[in-house]
């Protein structure tokens, strides 16, 4: 879907809890072509209204992390949406997402709701 958000003019970055290394693997084993930022660091992704987890064993991870977001950021630096999960398996509909940029491109739609 990368490149159908890229021809709304819609720019993806992801953003990781985790040290460089452990994101560019991350990054190289799920074939992510998108830009991978790292090192977010845990009072940071509080401050975006994340949710943070520690490992449930040393299997999972070795440090606190963040829970997954997603943020619609406009040109000008506002946030338009957002959607914050307590857990993993809460993952926003990406074609939704879609959907609702359209939306927003054509209609002109204001970003809604208060804080």
């Amino acid at each position: 879907m990368k490149s159908d958000f890229e021809a709304m003019g819609v720019q993806l970055v992801a953003v990781s809890t985790d040290p460089k290394e452990k994101a560019e693997k991350f990054a190289a084993e799920a074939h992510l072509d998108i830009t991978v930022a790292y090192d977010l660091a845990i009072e940071q992704a509080r401050e975006l209204g994340l949710f943070i987890s520690t490992p449930l064993s040393a299997q999972e991870t070795d440090a606190a992390f963040a829970e997954p977001g997603i943020f619609f950021v406009r040109s000008d630096g506002s946030l338009h949406f957002s959607d914050v999960a307590s857990a993993p398996f809460c993952r926003p509909d990406l074609d939704m997402i879609k959907k609702g940029v359209t939306y927003i491109s054509e209609k002109g739609y204001p970003p809604r709701g208060t804080s």
